[in-house]
């Protein structure tokens, strides 16, 4: 299936078909393999996205025969915790979803048999062999699907598409997560829930002997949340741990630009001002013996040390500017 709002990961310009098996940005071409478009930028990787997408390609099947060890081995049930990582998504029939790095779909299936009618399930992945067996899972399925090979950090979808975004499972493998977390949020309208999540040994848990030998075999359970990488549209953030307790699970709804907050109220007080004239306001420092001085006359005024000070200031340099022109 072809998609007509693809747009190029290589420069955001709108993707044509030049050819039966090619897609053009007027600069970068993409092929179609095996019915899928393969939207990969840059079409030469960098070493640590190439070194995960070699990882994964060949190993579905195996994905499939042994990922329930993953569950088993903390004695959960698999499908349930999935649909409660899935709840966050607080989905609606009709939304628009994105499933970045979707793997074999074991939560594809889940999140399409929440939506309906002109729902779309959009899934990507960086490995074709993953990709062609979620594809082959949901032939039959609710919502109109989009498949198409993709980088994690340069996704070819237009602005405030999607009404909800997943991934799981796999960021710890991407290269730039920053640019991961500016990417789901670029494509995503406001108000979208976003929720990702990925092997993380909690710190309180780490000198336990449960997390010796977890960390023993698996190095990435050492790898910490990315806190630090969300962006600053990321809105009531929140993160839990799942499966067993060592996979961390994040959502956030996407805000607009930075939060709000009223930094012009003035503060009550002897110094006064706001905020704003707080942290915009500052001058060079003055003696201890001009700043004593300052504050007996600012008692005498009876105003604040802001608005005396800023009368004061404004005053004297009209008057230098004047006498100067």
């Amino acid at each position: 299936m072809t998609f007509d709002k693809w747009i190029s990961p290589g420069n955001g310009e709108k993707l044509i078909f030049d050819g039966d098996a090619t897609l053009s940005d007027g600069k970068n071409k993409f092929n179609m393999v095996n019915g899928i478009a393969d939207l990969t930028y840059p079409l030469s990787l960098n070493s640590v996205d190439e070194t995960a997408r070699n990882f994964y390609e060949g190993r579905a099947d195996d994905y499939e025969k042994y990922l329930h060890l993953t569950f088993s081995t903390y004695n959960e049930d698999e499908v349930e915790v999935r649909n409660r990582m899935i709840d966050l998504l607080d989905l609606k029939k009709d939304y628009k979803v994105l499933e970045v790095a979707c793997g074999t779909g074991r939560d594809s299936l889940l999140i399409d048999s929440r939506l309906q009618g002109s729902s779309e399930l959009h899934m990507t992945d960086i490995s074709l062999d993953m990709l062609k067996t979620a594809k082959d899972k949901l032939i039959s399925s609710n919502s109109r699907k989009v498949y198409c090979l993709s980088n994690a950090m340069h996704l070819p979808y237009p602005d405030n598409y999607f009404d909800a975004f997943y991934s799981f499972g796999a960021v710890g493998e991407f290269s730039d997560v920053a640019r991961f977390f500016s990417e789901a949020v670029r494509v995503c309208k406001p108000g979208a829930k976003v929720v990702v999540g990925d092997e993380n040994l909690p710190i309180w848990q780490r000198k336990s002997t449960f997390g010796k030998i977890l960390s023993n075999y698996n190095k990435q359970f050492l790898e910490d949340v990315p806190f630090s990488d969300l962006p600053v549209e990321a809105r009531e953030v929140r993160c839990q741990w799942v499966i067993g307790g060592v996979f961390y699970l994040m959502d956030f709804i996407v805000g607009e630009g930075e939060p709000y907050a009223d930094f012009d109220f003035t503060i009550p007080g002897e110094r006064g001002g706001t905020h704003k004239t707080r942290f915009y306001g500052q001058l060079e420092g003055v003696t201890e013996e001009a700043k004593s001085l300052a504050w007996q006359a600012r008692e005498l005024t009876g105003k604040s040390m802001h608005v005396w000070l800023d009368g004061l200031i404004k005053k004297e340099a009209l008057k230098v500017i004047k006498n100067n022109q």
